[in-house]
């Protein structure tokens, strides 16, 4: 059978792809922007691409086209579609009849840490050798892919609320049918979809009113959305996680001797410590993030030890303060931060990590949100851990950033050229420089333009 995907470049779409390629679907699409990671991926597993969205790509005609929620009525390939009578689907509705009717999901939802701790939960469960499948949004390192087909019964997924499909606007996590769920945190997020936090929260009832009753809902406990969120009604058993114990949490954590970054941690469950956690990643919010994948591997049927184990095998996310590289004593990072909570809680791990050493806090708004300057009032709180700020102003963003900059004072610099900025970048930073560059997208190449200038400085190779 043929399958056609439109979007297929989307980090989502992509990883359809290759499950659909794993499950011996015949497998195609189309795109535009492609950059890496997904677009190598693609290439790998030999999937044949076609730039844009022409008609023509229908001709001859496929048995089934995904459809990627980047694609919007107007676009010729989805005119042609239309008039075509050919059967289509959003990727969430043929993933979940192809593939997740006869798994065990482990859904990982929330606005911020889904990547990472699906990848962790994963990575559990395959450490304890249940061959998971899964479908995250980024690349975990244990694996060097972002989806597999895996063995039955378990299968994670990263459960995005943003909308399905042009022809679907429900949340995409109502589609998996998760039987094990994970709800990190909620905030506003999204602004092009949902217009107030409470539309936000509504989706996320749907998702808790889908588990069944012999399922978990592991959840956050500190967060007060999402304890109103299932005030609205939930007939799952619970398992609360946080930071610090309150009467409702069953996973707790504290930095152990030495982990002032959070990069060494005791787990406790019910107030009973289980044991210590050592690993590359750092901030709280990564403790937080394993907890979570703990109590959701248990529920698998995973020990606690073995999890534990696991975890400090771990080898982080692409993207996800990853080292880009080191030139003349200045460390470069690239991480996918585009939230301001997600941006505040990035910086302050670094800083626990580096301590007194300059960060240089580099910024793309580039979400929907972002743009549109939703969170623009947010942005300089979020920003402050940084001793030096650049935010990319392209011509096209759709705000002023004047008042943030302001805000932060002469530290925080704006630039609308990327390899302009870049070559400030790269004649600002000294020896001992932590250089944090945040997006959602590919910044142009930033990361490797700035890692060039630095070797083309007087003290360069």
């Amino acid at each position: 059978m043929h399958v056609h995907i439109l979007g297929i470049c989307g980090t989502f779409m992509g990883g359809i792809a290759a499950i659909a390629r794993a499950a011996g679907f015949t497998v195609t699409g189309s795109d535009r922007n492609v950059y890496p990671p997904m677009s190598t991926q693609l290439q790998a597993l030999g999937i044949n691409l076609t730039e844009g969205f022409d008609a023509a790509q229908l001709t001859p005609a496929p048995d089934m086209v995904l459809v990627g929620n980047v694609m919007t009525r107007g676009q010729p390939v989805i005119e042609a579609l239309l008039d075509s009578g050919l059967p289509y689907a959003s990727g969430p509705e043929w993933l979940a009849r192809e593939v997740l009717k006869e798994r065990w999901v482990l859904a990982v939802a929330g606005t911020h840490g889904k990547t990472t701790t699906a990848s962790l939960l994963a990575w559990i469960l395959e450490h304890a050798g249940l061959a998971p499948g899964f479908l995250i949004g980024g690349v975990p390192e244990n694996f060097g892919v972002s989806a597999r087909l895996g063995a039955a019964p378990f299968f994670v997924i990263e459960a995005d609320e943003y909308d399905t499909a042009f022809f679907d606007k429900r949340a995409k996590f109502v589609h998996y049918c998760a039987r094990t769920l994970i709800l990190n945190n909620l905030e506003y997020d999204h602004a092009d979809i949902y217009p107030d936090i409470g539309a936000i929260q509504r989706q996320f009832h749907h998702l808790v009113r889908i588990v069944p009753g012999s399922g978990r809902i592991i959840w956050n406990a500190a967060d007060a959305l999402l304890k109103e969120t299932l005030q609205m009604g939930c007939w799952t058993p619970l398992e609360g996680f946080a930071r610090d114990a309150r009467p409702e949490v069953m996973w707790t954590a504290r930095p152990a001797q030495g982990g002032a970054d959070y990069s060494r941690f005791e787990v406790l469950e019910a107030g009973r410590p289980r044991g210590t956690v050592q690993w590359p990643l750092i901030g709280a919010h990564n403790m937080e993030n394993a907890l979570a994948a703990i109590a959701a591997a248990r529920h698998a049927g995973v020990d606690v030890p073995l999890a534990l184990e696991a975890l400090q095998g771990f080898r982080g996310i692409a993207r996800r303060m990853q080292l880009r590289g080191e030139v003349n004593g200045v460390h470069v990072y690239d991480d996918f931060a585009h939230h301001p909570t997600a941006i505040a809680m990035t910086l302050d791990g670094l800083r626990r990590r580096v301590g007194a050493a300059r960060i240089i806090a580099v910024l793309e708004p580039r979400s929907n949100t972002m743009r549109m300057g939703v969170h623009q009032h947010a942005l300089a709180p979020a920003l402050a851990g940084a001793d030096e700020i650049w935010i990319y102003t392209p011509p096209d963003l759709g705000w002023d950033t004047g008042a943030v900059l302001a805000a932060l004072g002469g530290r925080a610099h704006a630039n609308g050229d990327v390899d302009a900025l870049a070559r400030e970048l790269a004649r600002a930073a000294r020896p001992g420089d932590h250089v944090l560059i945040m997006s959602n997208g590919g910044f142009g190449g930033l990361h490797g333009k700035l890692l060039s200038g630095l070797r083309s400085t007087p003290d360069g190779s």
